[in-house]
């Protein structure tokens, strides 16, 4: 069950504005949304997340009621966690991703493009943080907005970045887009997976702007190979 994400963005919206032209905006938009990218394979990164170290101080529900059993995991150069995956279809409005396709639908992310934009669900692929609280501090682990993410599922890898914030007890949701790359159903209101996904996000990581997602899947190749390699 998908709870409404929660947001910085009206806290700060009103201090952003645009850095960069629209034709540059324009270039990002046009993007393909891509899946199995890079040349570190699933099995090669789960295998490097077998075991846990917990880093967090208690654990996560993966739904609203749920029991808490998540705890987020750390290496030296990443956290990861393994959850289910709730859609997310929050940020700029498209056919996909409206108050008409999600009862839960926000207009609001917790980070923004580099125009001061929203980011979009529908062609961004991002995952959702908890936000932060006695039980985690993603901050303190080097995850922002920006950070660079592997979503693992089955045998296919999603580049990513960390767009948005949730719930302070809930951890597992990723993007339309995240979603349909990993061959889940993305559908808000439907779609999703109870588990078997795997995140995993490079410490002290950004990628700038957040919406450039071939400089996600660049960044998040070099990472995940270094990951994968380390001792």
């Amino acid at each position: 069950m998908r709870v409404q994400s929660l947001t910085l963005a009206a806290a700060c919206a009103a201090l952003l504005a645009p850095t960069t032209s629209p034709a540059v905006h324009a270039r990002f938009a046009a993007q393909p949304v891509a899946w199995r990218e890079g040349d570190v394979s699933a099995a090669d990164l789960l295998a490097k997340v077998r075991g846990c170290t917990q880093v967090s101080r208690g654990r996560y529900r993966s739904d609203e009621g749920g029991r808490a059993t998540i705890p987020v995991c750390g290496t030296r150069d990443a956290v990861f966690w393994k959850a289910d995956l709730d859609i997310d279809c929050d940020g700029r409005a498209g056919p996909r991703c409206n108050r008409r396709t999600d009862p839960l639908f926000s207009s609001l992310t917790a980070y923004q493009q580099s125009d001061g934009r929203h980011l979009s669900a529908e062609r961004l692929p991002y995952i959702v943080v908890p936000a932060v609280s006695r039980i985690w501090n993603h901050r303190d682990h080097g995850v922002r907005g920006g950070s660079v993410a592997a979503v693992v599922y089955r045998d296919r890898v999603q580049y990513a970045v960390v767009g948005d914030v949730g719930p302070r007890d809930i951890i597992g949701e990723a993007s339309y887009a995240t979603a349909r790359g990993l061959g889940i159903t993305p559908d808000p209101r439907h779609g999703g997976t109870p588990s078997g996904v795997t995140y995993i996000v490079f410490k002290d990581s950004q990628v700038k702007p957040i919406e450039d997602h071939a400089a996600a899947v660049a960044a998040g190749r070099r990472l995940a190979r270094l990951f994968v390699r380390a001792g």
